[in-house]
């Protein structure tokens, strides 16, 4: 489809939501709603020196840009692609002699684009940027302090001509990036590298069991000629079949949480009550602290649950720390010994039990005990396929990991079960010229031939499959990096 065509979205009144989008036709499972570029985004600064500040994507190797010496980017014609972007914001930051934070950044951006574009910068953006809700009058005194410490370095940074603008003008966008800012992923869409603002996508309202979920796509950017890329742009695709007249919703949190949890998410972060079902009729919290079922000792009692989970909470924290500190043999230990402790006492839909699970296999992908993460992973896959909605981008990431884990465990007929459902869900959620489905799809071509083989002669096939593996594995980081991407700091 067209990006920013906006014929299969229009705006209207939702009541006490506020705004919201409704469909105009009926929309197929995995259909585009809409895509749009991003009004105005940049890289954290964390990632500033990794990722291309043009297309967003993770690279080994960047160019920097010769006179601010801070923004990167994979070569000249991305650069040259950013330019109209970059632009004021070089001159900018060889004024001050330093770079501010990226909020400050983008903050910038957004005015300079405004100034740019008068508002609204084409046909199919609904609302001008100004008109988005900034939430400035519910922000806590502590935000209220970091919003002010945000507009005095703007002040000092941004420059456009003789225009001035008021200190309210200047927080009125700092309250509206915190409130409708969406987080940018890079092409292996595993890692967290930027925010941008979506002014179409800032109209999509909350629900924790939405029907659309979002996805960056990193656009087209191997031709020559900056002229001939394709924008990055987010696109909104259907989670299941829309009536015609249905509001269009995605979820502003992980639905791996209470419905209390996740209200009080929601209340801190966007300031609202969320009164979606699930919410209102705490739809599978039960599964979510639920101890196990009848075990050998018969059914856990009330005090077992809550010792266990207690225990479990303390790990958790122990966990966490652990990985700061890159000890990844006591977060081994610290696991073993929590789902140990958990067994036979919580479910394994519990939220306390799926979160060590997932640290388990994180750490022991890291560690390359495959056979072992592959185990773990399992179970991981199973409590969250009860929990996550059938076609959940979160869930089709974790078990597009779980497959990865069980092809280097050398378990190719589990890995390509995985690996195929994984497939089907990011079809829906990804789409099929995503580089994640793309990858996945030749993981899937790859263990049907290894399956054949296997059947045909299995001593045999793994040689040939730890060959093929081997080979595939260095042509696809993704794939590598799927099941220990946070503990490696790629």
């Amino acid at each position: 489809m067209t990006v920013g065509n906006m014929e299969s979205a229009e705006l209207f009144d939702g009541g006490i939501k506020g705004r919201g989008l409704r469909a105009t036709k009926e929309i197929s499972t995995g259909e585009v709603v809409f895509a749009e570029p991003s009004y105005s985004a940049v890289v954290f600064d964390s990632f500033a020196s990794q990722v291309c500040h043009s297309c967003f994507r993770h690279q080994a190797q960047l160019h920097r840009c010769g006179q601010c010496k801070f923004a990167h980017y994979c070569n000249r014609t991305c650069q040259t692609a950013c330019w109209e972007e970059h632009k004021q914001e070089c001159q900018a930051i060889r004024k001050l002699g330093t770079v501010p934070g990226d909020k400050v950044r983008l903050a910038a951006r957004v005015m300079w684009r405004i100034h740019k574009d008068t508002g609204v910068a084409s046909d199919s953006q609904l609302l001008s940027v100004e008109e988005l809700e900034d939430h400035v009058a519910d922000l806590p005194e502590d935000h209220l302090k970091r919003i002010d410490t945000d507009v005095h370095v703007f002040l000092q940074y941004w420059s456009c001509g003789r225009t001035k603008h008021s200190l309210d003008e200047i927080a009125h966008i700092f309250g509206i990036i915190k409130c409708n800012g969406f987080t940018l992923s890079d092409q292996r869409g595993l890692k967290a590298v930027g925010v941008g603002l979506f002014p179409n996508l800032c109209l999509v309202n909350h629900d924790c069991w939405p029907n659309c979920s979002v996805v960056l796509n990193h656009g087209n950017h191997s031709a020559t000629n900056s002229a001939l890329h394709s924008k990055r742009r987010i696109e909104l695709r259907a989670l299941r079949k829309i009536c015609e007249g249905e509001e269009l919703t995605v979820s502003y949190v992980d639905f791996l949480d209470t419905s209390a949890e996740r209200q009080r998410k929601l209340k801190e972060h966007f300031y609202f009550e969320c009164t979606c079902e699930h919410c209102r009729q705490h739809i599978k919290d039960d599964l979510m602290t639920a101890a196990a079922a009848d075990g050998p000792g018969g059914k856990p009692s009330a005090d077992q649950v809550q010792e266990v989970t207690a225990f479990s909470q303390e790990c958790l924290e122990k966990i966490e720390r652990s990985l700061m500190d890159k000890d990844f043999q006591e977060v081994r230990m610290l696991c073993s010994k929590c789902l140990e402790k958990q067994k036979n006492l919580l479910a394994d839909t519990h939220l306390h039990h799926l979160r060590v699970l997932s640290a388990a296999v994180e750490v022991l992908s890291y560690l390359r005990c495959f056979s072992e993460a592959a185990a773990y992973a399992r179970r991981m896959v199973q409590g969250y396929t009860k929990l996550y909605h059938p076609n959940s981008a979160q869930l089709g990431i974790a078990v597009m990991r779980a497959g990865v884990t069980h092809l280097q465990a050398g378990m190719i007929e589990m890995a390509h079960e995985l690996i195929c459902k994984a497939y089907r869900i990011l079809l829906v959620t990804h789409g099929p010229n995503h580089s994640v489905t793309r990858d996945l799809e030749a993981m899937r071509r790859q263990t049907e031939v290894e399956l054949k083989l296997l059947k045909q002669d299995e001593s045999a096939c793994q040689v040939r499959s730890d060959a093929a593996l081997k080979k595939h594995l260095q042509s696809s980081p993704l794939l590598l990096l799927a099941s220990f991407h946070s503990l490696s700091g790629y």
